[in-house]
């Protein structure tokens, strides 16, 4: 296989960007550095067609070493031929690959193995020849008696045969090929349940769908249910057609007097060795399916939330909701550390309200808190109350948040948050942890294993390699779309920068510790193992504000620093007019001049050019600047107070396969289900909603029992 002409094909691009591409894959460049830095290179192919280009070329070069070894294999057992040789290297799939490797792979001792060792495979052949001939099966065969083998009469030499004909048969590549295909095509997945346990599977307990047609979440639901053992599962097919195409292939001379045996044979053939491994295979094909499709989800959601909008500049009193244990208080500065820790008791058993509303009062006037973010997990309705009521009671100009705390005790027991507050107890750091998250979403969920923030679905059922590797991969992709001050992030988040590694974090954090800050980025090249190709790597994603040179603080690689100063240059400028706001007069200029122009005298490519003109309009800028602000409120909502047709603004949490999960204001998040989020057909939410969005909701029905709010984006009308 041409693996540049395999790709060039399967992600409809130009060979020149694939060989472009993969040279500098395999040259040790990061996605993101590609991606930003190199578009000249691979003609602006952004991070997510660079990532799914670099997966598919790790897939493709395993299959080719895999190729090898199969072929390698095979010729030291002397069965090689160049049709063989031909077919192996054709294969486009580990599956088919591994279908034709099946008859010349190292088997356990079966059935057919047994036989051979009883010197049965001569009869099998005779079986399959189907040569003419008046004798029977059973005259044959009494020529392979040999009791000394334990074959002790005619009916177990015919047994013994049929076993290596059953198994030569369910070696054959194109039988199984076909097969897979037609079940795939025609079957059924079924699952089935006692009716008379009620569980969250119950929509599962008599179900049949096409395979072709079943959809990724419910793949996943039916397998957890089977993986707890309250739903049984199988898929159905057309077993008579299935054996019969067997019995057309295998049978060639319907004549012999091997016919009813070889019948048998096929019958065996199938039912025992056949389909239950193509069964195997499509319910793993299925899962591996669905769990891409979760993945893929699961990064979506995540990219969305990571990248929701900072509270920048903000003093945060932080609120971890509990009841016997107290709820737990951190307030924080505008960078993050902390000011305060303590907890208090207003809600039950305790309920010292008062007591508890005396300390929030006294802090909030001590450190003019403005913010209160509330982790959204037990108690957290009665601590929404409490904080409400304070507000009203003191007429204090102050919002709250509701904040996901997914994750939170993930990361106040984790080692690194041990780090970085050795002195405070497990529950402190937890309510550091929510209002920071408030604060800067992304240098706070970066602590946290991806699979623990909660954004995901079925996340804990998948493959943890394919998935840890797709989550590093959006994380990676968030920090260094955004970029980082490399004098303040902490090692969790400069980790992900392109070209640093853990240790070099950790380095850069010592280096701050012990040196001081960054003067310039010059200075990063002092750093302990940042050698030539991490610091080319990671330079245009750290930023360092307190620079004498402004480019520092912008995503301008420092390999483009001669360019934009010549660029500059000509446009009648110098350095100092990027930081006074010009941005708009130096595109106005450059248009005048001509950008193919421009690009021509400084040498460089266009997109390239481009990018620097957008970060000397806005130095220093951060994407998420741009986009809408978290929720806030000063007042609360129960589930009791809410309505049919009721509109309500809500938040975005969660985007799943079939709906989303809309926080409201209320203890529990609301369901939009995808047939209520739109008018004409969208194939997934994700079409139309992303984690984060803030949007007006209609409430369609409430179910106070199970706690269960149906919302809707259909038909909301607003008073005005």
């Amino acid at each position: 296989m041409n693996i540049i002409t395999e790709l060039t094909r399967e992600l409809s691009l130009k060979e020149a960007q694939v060989i472009s591409t993969v040279k500098l894959i395999d040259e040790g460049n990061t996605i993101p550095f590609i991606a930003r830095y190199r578009k000249e290179v691979t003609g602006s192919l952004d991070d997510n067609v660079l990532r799914e280009l670099y997966d598919r070329l790790k897939y493709l070069r395993s299959l080719e070493e895999k190729k090898m070894d199969i072929i390698n294999n095979i010729t030291q057992q002397g069965k090689i031929t160049d049709v063989l040789s031909a077919l192996i290297n054709n294969a486009k799939t580990l599956t088919e690959l591994e279908d034709i490797y099946r008859p010349y792979k190292q088997k356990r001792r079966t059935r057919a193995t047994i036989a051979k060792e009883k010197g049965l495979n001569p009869l099998a052949d005779i079986f399959l020849l189907q040569k003419e001939t008046k004798l029977s099966p059973e005259e044959v065969a009494k020529d392979y008696i040999n009791k000394d083998l334990d074959v002790n009469n005619e009916q177990e030499a015919i047994l013994g045969a049929l076993d290596i004909v059953a198994e030569i048969i369910s070696d054959e590549a194109k039988y199984r090929k076909f097969l897979r295909e037609k079940i795939t095509r025609e079957g059924f997945l079924k699952s089935k349940g006692d009716k008379d346990k009620d569980s969250v599977y119950s929509n599962y307990y008599d179900f049949k769908q096409e395979i072709r047609l079943i959809q990724p979440h419910k793949i996943l639901a039916i397998n957890r249910g089977e993986a707890e053992k309250i739903l049984s599962v199988s898929l159905e097919c057309n077993e008579i057609s299935n054996v019969s195409y067997i019995k057309g292939c295998v049978i060639i001379n319907d004549k012999s007097t091997f016919v009813s045996v070889l019948e048998s044979s096929c019958e065996d053939a199938y039912k025992r060795l056949i389909y239950p491994s193509i069964e195997r295979e499509i319910r793993n094909e299925l899962t591996d399916k669905a769990s891409e499709q979760a993945i893929k989800i699961f990064g979506v959601n995540l990219k969305n939330l990571l990248l929701t909008s900072p509270l920048k500049g903000k003093i945060v009193l932080g609120l971890d909701p509990a009841y016997r244990t107290g709820c737990k208080l951190a307030v924080v500065d505008e960078t993050g550390k902390p000011l305060y820790t303590g907890v208090i008791f207003p809600t039950p058993p305790a309920n010292k309200v008062l007591e508890a509303s005396k300390i929030v009062v006294d802090l909030i006037k001590k450190y003019k808190i403005t913010i209160v973010a509330i982790g959204n997990g037990t108690a957290s309705k009665e601590s929404e109350i409490f904080i409400s009521n304070i507000i009203k009671e003191n007429s204090f100009d102050l919002t709250y948040a509701m904040v996901s705390e997914s994750g939170a005790s993930v990361y106040s027991a984790s080692k690194l948050g041990a780090e970085e507050f050795p002195e405070l107890d497990v529950s402190y750091r937890s309510a550091i942890s929510i209002a920071r998250r408030l604060q800067d979403p992304l240098a706070e969920l970066v602590k946290i294993d991806p699979k623990a923030i909660g954004v995901g679905q079925y996340q804990h059922d998948m493959k943890s390699y394919f998935l840890d590797e797709t989550l590093e991969g959006v994380v990676e992709n968030c920090v260094n779309t955004v970029g980082v001050d490399a004098n303040t992030a902490s090692y969790s988040l400069l980790s992900y920068i392109a070209g640093i590694n853990k240790t070099i974090a950790k380095n850069i954090v010592l280096f701050r510790e012990e040196v001081g800050k960054f003067k310039n980025r010059k200075e990063l090249k002092k750093v302990s193992k940042l050698g030539a190709k991490a610091f080319e790597q990671c330079a245009g994603f750290l930023r360092i504000s307190e620079s004498e040179n402004v480019l520092d603080n912008t995503s301008v690689h420092p390999e483009s620093y001669q360019s934009t100063l010549k660029l500059l240059k000509i446009l009648g400028y110098d350095l100092e007019v990027v930081s006074e706001n010009k941005g708009t007069e130096i595109k106005r200029k450059t248009e005048e001049y001509g950008l193919d122009k421009l690009a021509l005298e400084i040498n460089i490519g266009i997109p390239t050019l481009l990018d620097i003109l957008e970060e000397l309009s806005k130095p220093g800028r951060d994407i998420r600047d741009e986009l809408p602000k978290p929720e806030l409120r000063s007042d609360l909502l129960d589930i009791k107070d809410l309505k049919q047709d009721m509109v309500l603004t809500g938040t975005v949490r969660n985007v799943i396969d079939f709906g989303a999960f809309v926080d409201i204001g209320v203890h529990q998040d609301g369901l939009i289900h995808i047939s209520e989020i739109s008018d004409r057909f969208i194939k997934h939410p994700s079409d139309i909603l992303s984690v984060g969005d803030i949007l007006k909701v209609r409430v369609v029905s409430v179910d106070i029992a199970k706690k269960r709010i149906a919302l809707s984006l259909k038909n909301i009308y607003i008073d005005s």
